[in-house]
């Protein structure tokens, strides 16, 4: 995976951890692999609009800065496993010598950290006022706010990484154990229609003709 490809994931994940409206709808994968809503949501007039002061209120009770921040400490671990795995199969990586070692890892980890600005959280959050504006009317963010800096809406946001902690983990290890089966059952059922071929079993060796048989 790819230092830009991750900084991205980061600026998705934050941006759709982030919740709107409220008013959920099913998301569906289009046929061109991009996620598309099933009702596409209304855009909103200019004049019913948030200012940009009202949704730097919201994301500051949201902690959407302090989000940022921290799932961006994440990346550069991820990161450096990437790197690992990309240094064993790097062709050379057998003959190089202590010190080109070291040179090679100073300069990938010089470029981790240039990765970490590329997408700056102030950019982010800009990026970010412009697109809520277009689909947050200002009765929304006002509603938004008024929840988020309530007790409970602070609970909610205290609890958010203890639940994903524990619910990540369970979401994996179902999929897994759930994709398994599926797999197995796919493959008997691919297999009922075009059956494996068996391999060619060797013909048994033709004995040669004794000498006293031949003489007959």
């Amino acid at each position: 995976m790819k230092v830009t490809t991750i900084v991205g994931m980061v600026a998705a994940g934050l941006f759709l951890m982030a919740p709107v409206d409220g008013r959920s709808q099913a998301i569906a994968v289009g046929a061109d692999g991009t996620m598309q809503q099933e009702r596409p949501a209304a855009v909103i007039a200019p004049e019913n609009q948030a200012s940009p002061e009202k949704l730097a209120k919201l994301f500051e009770v949201m902690r959407i800065k302090q989000q940022m921040q921290s799932m961006k400490t994440m990346v550069p671990g991820m990161v450096q496993q990437q790197i690992e795995s990309a240094m064993k199969e790097f062709p050379t990586q057998s003959k190089l010598t202590p010190e080109q070692r070291e040179k090679l890892q100073a300069i990938m980890n010089k470029y981790v950290a240039k990765s970490m600005e590329l997408y700056p959280a102030d950019e982010m959050l800009t990026d970010m006022t412009g697109i809520y504006q277009k689909h947050l009317s200002k009765e929304d963010v006002q509603g938004l706010t008024t929840f988020y800096s309530s007790p409970a809406g602070q609970h909610l946001l205290d609890a958010q990484p203890v639940i994903a902690q524990e619910y990540m983990p369970m979401v994996m290890g179902k999929v897994g154990q759930r994709s398994q089966a599926m797999t197995r059952e796919m493959v008997k059922e691919m297999a009922g229609v075009a059956p494996p071929s068996k391999p060619a079993q060797a013909k048994p060796a033709t004995k040669p003709a004794s000498k006293s048989g031949a003489a007959k």
